[in-house]
């Protein structure tokens, strides 16, 4: 029998794909909106990753979002930008069919898609993957629970901070006023409503790359709140990391980022920093819960050769210690420009100035999801009783 490849197998139906001692590469198609990437997203693409070689990512147009969804919050080119920075991609389409066609897999030379095991479906209630279900060309990944982007513009838009409370109310839920917009999980959508993260050590672990230091690499630290991991940190962390051969950085608790940045800032909690950081590709280490000024400890402890700071304003500690005083006495305190004027405050800016829009949006797609999610648990009783 010849072992000719066929349909991503060999001839003789050996589904290993190796052929005459040979392996093919499996490539691995995502879509979606990719809206505020969030690390809900990146540990969708390090589970599909982990089902393949090679990971493709298409994105949707701001068009067809609008169609869908209503307004994305970020342009397409943030959101290229953003997708391109998560350490398990390999390549980003730009202009993905809302539906995932066999066509558009068969273009990218990818062997199947992978999705969330929640549904995601077209103005007209269509299932977005109905096509490549059909086709067997479909994986299905757990999706992360605690996270989407319907909860962190609740967050936003309600200046809730239930997402930053301490010891034992920590993880509480808050419920009033938000029966709209994620916050309330029992009101809520299956798979948007917001239900408690709950961080491991092992998604720490997952989401690590566990190298050390070689011997004689040029260690850089930056430090700050990341909070709402977006392009402007993506550009300032790529030309941090081209100062050295490592990258740390440092995130500050959430009481010490409110006591700078104030309101119900953080937006998102450390647990969720640490993973949003961690799945950029240019970070190799994170401390969590770093001091607010850079002791002679910390950079002893991490051999640290370049400490770096964005053109963000300094906020003094009590309003007078400079927390870059040991870095600049030791000479290696440096001022990155990352040519990107994006920050947090932008972002909530931009959702505050569309409420109306967002809070429309969110609604129609909760609104869809609760039917699917109804007739998704019929069509279950139905073949249970058959």
């Amino acid at each position: 029998m010849s072992d000719k490849l066929v349909n991503g197998t060999c001839g003789n139906g050996d589904a290993s794909n190796k052929c005459n001692g040979t392996r093919k590469e499996v490539r691995v198609w995502c879509d979606g909106c990719y809206d505020m990437v969030h690390f809900g997203h990146a540990n969708s693409l390090r589970q599909a990753k982990a089902l393949g070689d090679k990971v493709i990512v298409g994105i949707h147009t701001d068009e067809e979002i609008t169609k869908h969804k209503g307004p994305p919050v970020f342009t397409e080119e943030e959101r290229v930008k953003m997708v391109k920075g998560i350490k398990w991609v390999d390549e980003v389409v730009l202009g993905a069919p809302y539906v995932t066609t066999l066509e558009v897999l068969d273009q990218n030379n990818c062997d199947f898609c992978v999705h969330g095991d929640d549904i995601t479906m077209t103005a007209e209630g269509v299932d977005t993957y109905h096509l490549v279900k059909s086709a067997n060309r479909y994986k299905e990944v757990k999706r992360t629970a605690g996270v989407s982007t319907t909860d962190l513009v609740g967050r936003m838009l309600l200046l809730t901070r239930n997402h930053f409370r301490q010891g034992s109310a920590e993880y509480d839920i808050e419920k009033e006023g938000s029966s709209n917009m994620g916050q309330d999980s029992t009101a809520k959508s299956p798979w948007t409503g917001c239900s408690q993260f709950l961080p491991t050590t092992q998604k720490i672990i997952q989401f690590s790359d566990g190298k050390s230091p070689n011997p004689g690499d040029k260690i850089v630290y930056v430090a700050g709140a990341f909070d709402l991991f977006h392009v402007g940190h993506l550009d300032f962390l790529e030309k941090a990391s081209k100062l050295g051969d490592y990258l740390i950085v440092g995130l500050h608790t959430d009481p010490v980022v409110n006591s700078y940045k104030g309101s119900n800032y953080p937006i998102m909690n450390l647990h969720e920093r640490v993973l949003s950081v961690l799945a950029c590709k240019f970070v190799n280490e994170v401390v969590i819960g770093a001091p607010y000024c850079v002791t002679e400890e910390l950079l002893d402890h991490f051999k640290i050769d370049v400490v770096c700071h964005g053109r963000t304003p300094i906020s003094l500690e009590d309003g007078k210690i400079d927390p870059y005083a040991v870095p600049k006495t030791r000479a290696i305190f440096e001022l990155l420009d990352s040519g990107n004027d994006m920050t947090t405050e932008r972002i909530v800016e931009r959702i505050i100035s569309h409420r109306l829009e967002y809070e429309r949006r969110n609604q129609a797609k909760e609104k869809k999801e609760i039917e699917a999610f109804e007739a998704l648990q019929r069509q279950k009783q139905t073949q249970k009783a058959g």
